[in-house]
C-alpha cells in the first residue's frame, strides 16, 4: 500500500479530527469573520477605498481636456510645466506620462473640486503625499474623485506604479492655497 492510495475500508470524512486541527480550523474561522465584518467598517470610518468613478477614454480626448484646461487657467510656469489655478468647484484634470505628471495644479483650500486622472502611455500609481490618497491611472480610463483640500500647503504626487527606467523621477505637485 502506498501513501497515493488510502486503504479501500478508510472513508476520509469519517476520519475524526486531532484537537489541534479543530482549533486551528476555528481561530481560522473567527479571523475570517473578524475580517468580513470590518470590512465595511474600514470603508466607510477608516476611509480606506476612495468612492470614485471611472470613465472610458482615449488619450487623445483626455490631453484636449488637460489642453484646453492649461490654455483657460494657467498662471505661471514652472520647470517648463504650466501651473493651473482652476476656479473653485470645478473639473480639473492631470495626466500621467512618461515620466511626469501634468500640469501642476493651485487649489484653493476649503474647495471642493473633481480631479479627473488618465494615463497616457502606461500604467501609473497617483499616490498623493502625506494625504495618503492612492489610485491606479490606466490608459483608456479616467478616474474621477472629488477632493476638497482642508490644508495648505505643497503637496507631492508621486508614482507608485513601476513604470520604466524614469519612474522614479515621476513626481508632480499640487498647491493648496489660502482663500
Amino acid at each position: 500500500m502506498t501513501s497515493y492510495m488510502p486503504p479501500s475500508e478508510r472513508v476520509w470524512w469519517k476520519t475524526p479530527i486531532g484537537r489541534d486541527e479543530v482549533l486551528w480550523i476555528g481561530i481560522a474561522l473567527v479571523w475570517c469573520l473578524v475580517m468580513f465584518f470590518m470590512m465595511p467598517y474600514w470603508h466607510i470610518y477608516g476611509k480606506q477605498n476612495l468612492s470614485n468613478e471611472a470613465y472610458q477614454t482615449n488619450a487623445i480626448q483626455f490631453q484636449a481636456k488637460v489642453d484646453a484646461m492649461v490654455a483657460a487657467h494657467q498662471v505661471r510656469e514652472e520647470a517648463h510645466i504650466p501651473v493651473v489655478r482652476p476656479p473653485a468647484g470645478s473639473d480639473v484634470y492631470m495626466l500621467g506620462r512618461l515620466w511626469q505628471w501634468y500640469p501642476i495644479l493651485e487649489l484653493e483650500k476649503g474647495q471642493s473640486y473633481r480631479l479627473h486622472l488618465s494615463s497616457m502611455d502606461w500604467q501609473h500609481g497617483f499616490s498623493l503625499q502625506p494625504v495618503n490618497i492612492n489610485l491606479q491611472v490606466v490608459p483608456g480610463y479616467e478616474m474621477v474623485l472629488t477632493v476638497e483640500p482642508d490644508q495648505a500647503g505643497e503637496y507631492s504626487v508621486v508614482c507608485n506604479e513601476y513604470c520604466g527606467i524614469g519612474h522614479h523621477m515621476m513626481l508632480g505637485k499640487i498647491y493648496v492655497t489660502e482663500n
